[in-house]
C-alpha cells in the first residue's frame, strides 16, 4: 500500500471513529478499481471543514468556503496512525507548500446551488446523505465511492456499470453539468483518450452544442487540461476528440486551422498539416515534458498563413518567423510562465535548423547543440522526423557530435572578458557583445588557444579608432 493510501486510509479510519460517514472518492476510487495507481486520493465525509481541522490539526483551509481542507501526507517514515489528531488547534495555512500528490483533499458531503461564474456555485450546502453529495459531481466514473478498509464500493449513478462498458457519461443532466462548469467538456475529452473509451451520446451532443461557452473559462485552466491531455500519453485522440467535439476551434484556432493545408509530398507523403501534427503528438513520450509537448504541437502553426502554391511545389515561405510571433501569442493567451514560453518558442524557431546541421561551421554546431533544453530539440525534430519522411540522418549526427564533443569543447572556459577589453583601451558599448562573440567562435573552432592569441584577434578584426 502506497503511503499516500496508507494515510488516506488512516484519515477515514480516524473520522468514522469519531462518529462521521466517512469514503474515499473520485478518480482514487476509479483508478483503484481499474488496477491503477492513484495520483492522488480524495476522502468525502459529513464531518464540516471545521470538524475536520479539529481532528487535524495541520490543514490547508484553501477550500474551507466551499466544503474542501487539505491535510498535507506525512514523510514515508512518519506513521500517520501515531497522530493525536484530537488535542490540538487547527493550524491553517494560507497555501499548501507541495502538490496535490503530496495532500489528502478532505471534502464535506454537500449539495451545490447555482454557478453564476461557470465554475464555482454560488451557494454551498452541507449535507449527511452521500448520495446528495455524488449528485453533483462530473462524471459517473468519478462518482464512486470506496470503503479502503473493507473495499465495499458504493455506487449511486452507474459508475461500475460505464466502467465496464468504457464510456464517459455526465451524472444527470450533461447540459445541467456542463452548464456548472464549462471545463467539464474538456475533462470528458481527456478522460475519453486517456482510458480510450467512448463519450456518451447525449453527454457529446451536449458538448458540441455548448462547445462556444468555453470562453468563459479561464485560460489558465484551459491550458492546465489541454497540457494534460499532451502529456498523458494519448494526445493525438484528444485532439481528434476535440476537433471532431467542436472545442479544438475554441480553445486553439491555430491549430484547428492546420486542417485541409496541404504540404509537398516529396517531404510529406503523410499528408496535410493537422496529419503531420497529430502524427507527431502520438510519438509523444510519456511522460513528456510540457514544454516539449507543447513546442511538438506548435513547431508548424505558422505553415497555415504562409501556405502558397509556387510553380516547383508547395512552399511555407518564413512559416518559422511567422510561427514564433503565433506561438508566443498563444503561450501570452494561455498564460505561460516566461520559462515555459521561452523553451516553447526555442523550440518552433529552431525545428529547421536540424536540416543545416551537417553544413554548420564548427563553432555554430557548438552553439547549436548547447542550446538550453537541447535534448527537447533532438526529440522533437526526431518526431518530426518519424511523422513524415522518416530520415533520420540528420537526428543520427547529432547524437554522434553530442557524444564525440566533450564538454570543455561545448563549453570552453572564455579567453577574453569585458574587463580585458577595457583594459586594452576599448568603450564598453554593444561592439563588445560582438567582440566576444568572434574570440568565443575563434575557440569553439580552435583557432584560438589563448588569451594572447584572442587580443591578436581582436587587434586585427576590431582596431580601436
Amino acid at each position: 500500500m502506497s503511503n499516500a493510501k496508507q494515510f488516506a486510509s488512516e484519515i477515514v479510519r480516524t473520522l468514522r471513529d469519531r462518529g462521521h460517514r466517512t469514503y474515499l472518492c473520485g478518480g482514487c476510487v476509479r483508478d483503484l478499481l481499474l488496477g491503477r495507481e492513484p495520483a492522488d486520493y480524495d476522502v468525502t465525509t459529513d464531518a464540516t471543514p471545521e470538524q475536520v481541522m479539529r481532528i487535524f490539526p495541520e490543514t490547508y483551509a484553501v477550500g474551507a468556503q466551499f466544503g474542501v481542507v487539505l491535510v498535507p501526507i506525512p514523510p514515508a517514515d512518519t506513521a500517520a496512525k501515531e497522530q493525536d489528531p484530537a488535542a490540538q488547534t487547527p493550524v491553517e495555512t494560507a497555501a499548501p507548500v507541495s502538490t496535490k500528490a503530496h495532500v489528502v483533499e478532505v471534502a464535506t458531503f454537500r449539495s451545490d446551488v447555482g454557478y453564476s461564474d461557470g465554475r464555482h456555485p454560488n451557494e454551498v450546502r452541507y449535507s449527511k446523505d452521500p448520495r446528495e453529495d455524488v449528485a453533483r459531481r462530473d462524471f459517473t466514473i468519478n462518482g464512486l465511492l470506496m470503503d479502503p478498509i473493507s473495499g465495499k464500493v458504493l455506487d449511486f449513478v452507474g459508475g461500475r456499470q460505464d466502467l465496464e462498458a468504457h464510456l464517459i457519461r455526465t451524472i444527470g443532466d450533461p447540459a445541467l453539468r456542463f452548464g456548472e462548469d464549462k471545463l467539464r467538456m474538456l475533462r470528458a475529452v481527456r478522460f475519453a483518450a486517456r482510458f480510450a473509451y467512448r463519450i456518451d451520446p447525449p453527454t457529446f451532443a451536449a458538448i458540441r452544442q455548448a462547445s462556444s461557452r468555453l470562453h468563459q473559462v479561464s485560460q489558465e485552466r484551459v491550458r492546465d487540461e489541454l497540457t494534460k491531455m499532451l502529456t498523458e500519453g494519448h494526445a493525438r485522440q484528444a485532439f481528434l476528440l476535440l476537433d471532431e467535439a467542436g472545442l479544438l476551434r475554441e480553445v486553439l484556432p491555430e491549430i484547428s486551422a492546420m486542417k485541409g493545408v496541404e504540404q509537398p509530398p516529396q517531404f510529406h507523403p503523410e499528408g496535410d498539416v493537422f496529419v503531420h501534427t497529430l502524427l507527431l503528438l502520438e510519438k509523444l513520450p510519456h511522460p513528456c515534458p510540457p514544454t516539449l509537448a507543447w513546442g511538438a504541437l506548435l513547431h508548424d502553426v505558422g505553415k497555415p498563413p504562409t501556405f502558397r502554391v509556387a510553380p516547383d511545389r508547395i512552399r511555407f515561405d518564413g512559416h518559422v518567423e511567422v510561427g514564433v510571433r503565433m506561438a508566443e501569442e498563444i503561450c501570452r493567451r494561455l498564460r505561460f510562465s516566461n520559462d515555459e514560453s521561452e523553451q516553447i518558442v526555442a523550440l518552433v524557431n529552431q525545428h529547421m535548423r536540424f536540416g543545416q546541421i551537417t553544413l554548420m561551421k564548427e563553432s555554430t554546431l557548438k552553439k547549436f547543440l548547447r542550446m538550453p533544453s537541447f535534448e527537447e530539440h533532438l526529440d522533437l525534430h526526431r518526431m518530426d522526423c518519424q511523422a513524415s519522411h522518416g530520415d533520420l540522418s540528420s537526428y543520427r549526427f547529432a547524437k554522434e557530435q553530442l557524444a564525440a564533443i566533450p564538454p570543455e569543447k561545448m563549453r570552453p572556459a572564455p579567453l577574453l572578458t569585458g574587463d580585458d577589453l577595457i583594459a586594452a583601451g576599448y568603450t564598453p558599448g554593444p561592439l563588445f557583445k560582438e567582440i566576444l562573440s568572434a574570440v568565443e567562435d575563434g575557440q569553439l573552432e580552435g583557432r584560438l588557444q589563448s588569451k594572447d592569441e584572442a587580443m591578436q584577434l581582436v587587434a586585427r578584426e576590431f582596431p580601436r579608432e
